[in-house]
């Protein structure tokens, strides 16, 4: 087979532009460099129904302007009139969520404002910062209802300015070892794809042009996504089939966040994505265990990626990635919140002998992850009164009953560990054993890397490496299996196991580039304190959408190195996080269900605040029986087991290529040309999008600034020696705050932000120390005004510090001196003027310094050159050279091969 590295299909549209008349909507979209348009047309006559008409044609720039001249100008009340009555231009936006309708007509919901959170081989992601829901129906056909208002204010509850992502290029519901595996599929099961989808398409432009016998023609490739991540799916379903692909954006829900670090100046991006499930999707005490369908609560992907940032492209760049999952415990279990108890008993709802729902849930990990699925159960094991062991006793007996059937090699392996039990022990230190789990974690499932092992593994051999698992291809390597960690409420044990188990992935793919010579990382170094960093704020984010408040307990509280001052903090976490799940819970847990299309409002049927519970709803086994039953024993689906260890949805089969979009396009199409998407040639640069990515440096957040330090981020700094530390110790003392605004989430109000997050375990707590800078934008610094001038004392080192010199006040006169007769040099241009000479005499001038030339022009100063003039002899090396770079190589002479030959009697013998 022949492998070639295959192109994402990039999306045309871009920006939009919303136009409306009285009768219809025109939303039209746009490529950044506005050249190709497509327009949608939305019907405003029909009262309920959405009729939304798409020619699938792309415009022209010009075509554009002649449309909407016609439109405009064939809508005044009379020729020539500008009034209110022709084409008026509503919003402009950068894309479309969805379309919803409650009770009336439908809303058309936009993307008003974005910003650029990360970038992943020149794939920007981008965060919602805004949106827009606009009424379509007109006044005149508008059916109005009286609840439909409150269904709006239920809808709009859902923030979709906090933890929303898209990428217009970038599949961000798969992995990239899912995205990267597609691109390098075999051409000839590509071609095959294409010549099926010209005969499938509706589009009659979309393969003009193209030479079916090869030679110019290149692979786009375009994946259907993953849907259990996907959060606007149901608001797509009504005009998926509708609209041309360009017009369908997906996004998630969850956290990504990006930091630089840099090895000597080599720029390494850390990223980390955070997927949160769909499914059975809600809050802490609302949502516990598994649904019917195997969906288990708080589910969230969590994948850290990593780059070397001086190469982009996905085929010449080096890539690397590992994925870990969180969710709840895998059994029908619910916690009662009516007692008022900040810990409601755990009760099991439904007896299940034969582990059904857990079968669901890791068949559906088997085909997304491959074998081993690794289970990391935290939950409290001893306890005086039986509440967290229920959940350990009925896992226990499900994973066993389960593994009766799966070949001894792909076991689901369960390894449980009572984290808050060696936290409360003196004796014992809870991040050490982490550790032990964590590599041999890693060791079975490996990581991806999308290239082959380096020489340096060759040269310096590692046992750690050897013992690796996973799958060894001929591009590099491939993770096989995944982690699954769960404790009871997946919040703060979770975070802190993930964040070791990350930890220790991040040392081999450090590794695996080249860039340590062995896989380990500790603690207090730049590398590690920058990870961590990043780990906290996707902890913080998860924990606010779940739990209604931040984490708890961080890295630090287990390390024992957290203040003492943060335990009063850690009391009004844990009453934020009782009081949002005791009274705000409820009407969020309704804005999901509705913004997911769980629950749809229908005429003459209870509303959404009239049920008593949403379980019907979650639970579809309840409303109507299943016609067929999966079986007890072959709990997989069919084919997984084949292919394990390698996960199915990554192996090349019938079923999956039918999630493709294959298309061929010529090699410098627009449409799969990511030079001309990231670098925008064919605009003007501006800085704040040229810089609007403000992520942490490990170099300029962590690393000190004393001259004479180790500029490398892997060595061990003491705690008052990074950068952080030392500016937070001061501002702690000066009252000095800088706001962490976390990528994800909104921040908090300034009165709540000693309230920080939720409690799930016994033990202390931390917060990140005060005056962190955190990566997801630029710091913004709040202080006292009477503390100013200590402030600046504090931040603004002196240039002995940084520069290992004093610089003086004024220059000397010989200084000055040299200065003007550099100015008056260009301003001569080399010309004797003795008009120019008055700031100082000829003598004093020829006593400072003496003007030579030094080079070989003839003619030398800072307005022309004339270069010299080159000699036979070099011009006939410089044209070897040429053909030697064409492949021409000239005869070796005597005197080369008596020069070789010294060469290798002198290195070597």
């Amino acid at each position: 087979l022949i492998i070639g590295f295959n192109f994402f299909i990039l999306y045309n549209i871009l920006i939009f532009a919303f136009f409306f008349l009285k009768q219809r909507y025109f939303l039209v979209g746009s490529n950044p460099a506005e050249t190709k348009y497509r327009v949608l047309k939305i019907d405003r006559t029909e009262p309920k129904d959405l009729v939304i008409i798409d020619d699938k044609h792309i415009y022209t720039q010009q075509e554009v302007r002649e449309l909407l001249g016609r439109l405009d100008l064939g809508n005044r009340t009379k020729i020539g009139q500008k009034g209110s009555s022709g084409l008026s231009r509503a919003v402009s936006a950068f894309g479309v969520v969805g379309f919803v309708r409650f009770l009336e007509g439908y809303y058309i919901v936009l993307i008003t404002k974005r910003r650029k959170m990360a970038d992943i081989g020149g794939h920007a992601i981008y965060k919602i910062e805004d949106t827009n829901m606009i009424y379509i129906p007109n006044d005149s056909v508008r059916v109005t209802h009286p609840d439909e208002a409150r269904y709006l204010r239920i809808f709009q509850n859902v923030d979709l300015s906090s933890n929303f992502y898209f990428s217009y290029s970038y599949d961000l519901s798969h992995s990239l070892q899912y995205n990267l595996t597609v691109l390098r599929m075999p051409l000839e099961i590509l071609k095959p794809e294409t010549t099926q989808a010209r005969q499938e398409s509706f589009d009659i432009f979309e393969d003009e042009g193209l030479s079916t016998q090869g030679g110019s023609g290149v692979f786009g490739i375009c994946s259907k996504p993953y849907e259990k991540y996907v959060w606007n799916a149901k608001l797509l379903e009504v005009v998926k089939n509708t609209v041309h692909r360009d017009w369908l954006l997906y996004i998630i829900h969850g956290f990504c966040g990006q930091s630089k670090l840099l090895i000597y100046g080599r720029p390494i991006y850390v990223t980390l994505i955070a997927r949160r499930s769909s499914k059975f999707a809600g809050t802490r005490f609302l949502k516990r265990g598994a649904n019917c369908e195997g969906d288990v609560a708080n589910e969230v992907e969590t994948e850290q990626i990593l780059y070397d940032a001086s190469v982009m492209s996905f085929s010449a760049g080096s890539y690397s990635s590992y994925v870990q999952v969180r969710g709840s415990v895998p059994l029908y279990w619910s916690q009662d919140i009516s007692t008022m108890m900040p810990k409601p008993p755990i009760t099991l709802d439904q007896a299940d002998p034969f582990a059904h729902v857990a079968a669901l849930h890791f068949d559906q990990m088997l085909q997304r992850f491959g074998s081993p699925i690794i289970i990391l159960n935290l939950v409290k094991e001893r306890e005086k009164r039986k509440h967290e062991r229920i959940l350990s006793e009925e896992l226990v007996a499900a994973v066993t009953y389960l593994n009766q059937f799966l070949p001894p090699e792909h076991a689901i392996i369960y390894i449980p560990w009572d984290m808050a039990k060696y936290t409360k022990s003196k004796l014992c230190n809870v991040l050490d054993r982490l550790n032990v789990i964590a590599e041999s974690v890693v060791k079975k499932t490996g990581f991806f890397v999308n290239r082959p092992d380096s020489y340096c593994s060759i040269l310096r051999p590692d046992e750690k490496w050897n013992e690796l698992g996973g799958c060894v291809v001929s591009t590099g390597r491939l993770q096989t299996g995944v982690l699954r960690t769960n404790c009871v409420d997946c919040l703060d044990r979770t975070n802190t196991a993930q964040f070791m188990v990350g930890k220790c992935a991040l040392a081999y793919q450090l590794y695996s580039l080249g860039l340590i010579d062995k896989p380990n990382l500790q603690f207090d170094t730049d590398a590690v304190r920058l990870f961590e960093e990043l780990y906290e704020d996707h902890g913080d984010t998860l924990s606010l959408q779940y739990g209604g408040s931040q984490l708890v307990h961080r890295v630090k509280t287990y390390r024992k190195i957290a203040p003492w001052t943060q335990h009063s903090k850690d009391i009004m976490q844990t009453l934020s996080r009782y009081y949002s799940n005791a009274f705000s819970d409820a009407d969020r847990q309704d804005s999901i269900n509705l913004f997911l299309g769980v629950f749809k409002p229908t005429e003459g049927k209870p509303h959404l605040w009239e049920l008593p519970t949403d379980f019907y709803l979650h639970h579809k086994n309840t409303l109507s029986l299943s016609q067929t039953r999966r079986s007890y024993t072959f709990w997989w689906t069919t084919g997984v087991l084949k292919h394990l260890p390698l996960p199915f949805d990554e192996v090349t089969c019938a079923e999956n290529r039918r999630k493709l979009i294959v298309k061929r396009f010529h090699k410098y199409e627009e449409e799969i040309d990511i030079h001309n998407e990231f670098f925008r040639p064919y605009e003007l640069s501006s800085f704040d999008e040229t810089f609007c990515l403000a992520m942490t440096n490990s170099t300029r957040d962590f690393m000190p600034k004393n001259v004479g330090i180790d500029p490398s981020p892997f060595t061990v700094r003491k705690p008052d020696e990074t950068g952080k530390s030392m500016l937070g110790n001061k501002s702690n003392r000066e009252e000095t705050v800088l706001q962490r605004k976390t990528a994800a989430s909104a921040p908090p109000p300034p009165s709540e932000e000693a309230v920080s997050s939720s409690s799930e375990d016994d033990s202390g707590t931390d917060k990140e120390e005060e005056g962190a800078v955190s990566q997801r934008s630029t710091p913004v610094k709040v202080t006292d005004t009477g503390d100013n001038a200590k402030i600046t004392e504090n931040v603004v080192q002196s240039t002995k510090d940084v520069y290992g010199v004093n610089l003086s006040d004024v220059p000397s006169e010989d200084d000055l001196t040299i200065y003007t007769r550099f100015v008056q040099l260009g301003q001569s241009q080399h010309k004797q003027d003795k008009s120019t000479q008055q700031f100082c005499s000829k003598h004093q001038l020829d006593r400072v310094i003496n003007l030579i030339p030094i080079s070989s022009f003839s003619q030398d100063n800072i307005y022309e050159v004339q270069p010299p003039r080159v000699d036979r002899k070099s011009i006939e090396i410089f044209h070897a050279h040429m053909q030697a770079g064409r492949g021409n190589m000239q005869p070796l002479g005597k005197d080369d091969f008596l020069m070789y030959r010294e060469y290798i009697r002198n290195r070597y013998m």
